[in-house]
C-alpha cells in the first residue's frame, strides 16, 4: 500500500491515542513454588502408526470372524487420526460414525455409549440433545455405542472407533483391536469396557 494513502491512519493513530504504551509497566511472575504444577510432563506414552495398524488389523481380524463389514478409526489422545480402514462393502457413511465414535472415546476419555453409563434405562431427552450437540460442534460428541479409549500403562493414549454394525458388535470389535495392540506390546492393561 502506498505511504501516501497511509499517512492519515497513522496520523489519526497518533492524534487518538497520545502517549499510548508509556505508563505500561512489565508484568512480573509469580516465583514458582513446590504446589505448581510441573513445567513439563515426562515419562508419556504416544500411540505411533505401528500401533494404529496393530489395532486396525486386530479390529479386522475380529469383524471378517463375526461376518461383519465395518469402518474403523484409530486416533490420538487429542482425537486427531492416526488411521482408518473401511472393509470391502462397508457402509460409507459409518466412516463419519466411527471417526466420531474414536475422537469422543479419546477426548472424553471413556467408552462411548447412552448417558447416564451403566443403567438400563438411559435418559432419551439427555441423549438426543447430546446428538444435536454433536451434530453442531462438528461431531465430536456421541452417544453410540463404538468408541473405545485406548489405554496403555494407565495412560489413555487414544480412541478406536467401529461403525457399520450394532453398537455393541462396533465395541466388540474395538476391544479386540486394542487387544491386539496390548498382546503386541506385552502390557498388562486390558481395554476399557465399552459394549
Amino acid at each position: 500500500m502506498p505511504t501516501s494513502l497511509l499517512a492519515p491512519w497513522l496520523t489519526l493513530l497518533a492524534v487518538a491515542s497520545p502517549g499510548m504504551g508509556q505508563d505500561l509497566q512489565p508484568i512480573e511472575s509469580p516465583a514458582p513454588s513446590s504446589e505448581d504444577s510441573p513445567l513439563v510432563e515426562r515419562g508419556r506414552i504416544r500411540l505411533t502408526l505401528g500401533g494404529a495398524q496393530a489395532i486396525l488389523d486386530g479390529a479386522h481380524a475380529q469383524a471378517k470372524e463375526m461376518g461383519l463389514k465395518v469402518n474403523i478409526t484409530v486416533v490420538d489422545e487429542g482425537g486427531h487420526p492416526i488411521a482408518f480402514a473401511r472393509m470391502d462393502g462397508a457402509r460409507s457413511a459409518s466412516s463419519y460414525t466411527s471417526m466420531t465414535k474414536a475422537v469422543a472415546a479419546a477426548t472424553l476419555r471413556q467408552p462411548t455409549g447412552p448417558v447416564p453409563p451403566g443403567t438400563d434405562q438411559p435418559d432419551i431427552l439427555l441423549n438426543l440433545s447430546l446428538q444435536l450437540t454433536a451434530s453442531a460442534s462438528g461431531g465430536t460428541v456421541t452417544t453410540l455405542y463404538g468408541g473405545v479409549p485406548v489405554i496403555v500403562e494407565g495412560q489413555i493414549i487414544g480412541g478406536v472407533g467401529v461403525g457399520g454394525a450394532t453398537g455393541e458388535q462396533d465395541a466388540e470389535i474395538a476391544r479386540a483391536g486394542i487387544a491386539r495392540l496390548i498382546e503386541s506390546i506385552g502390557s498388562p492393561e486390558a481395554p476399557a469396557d465399552g459394549r
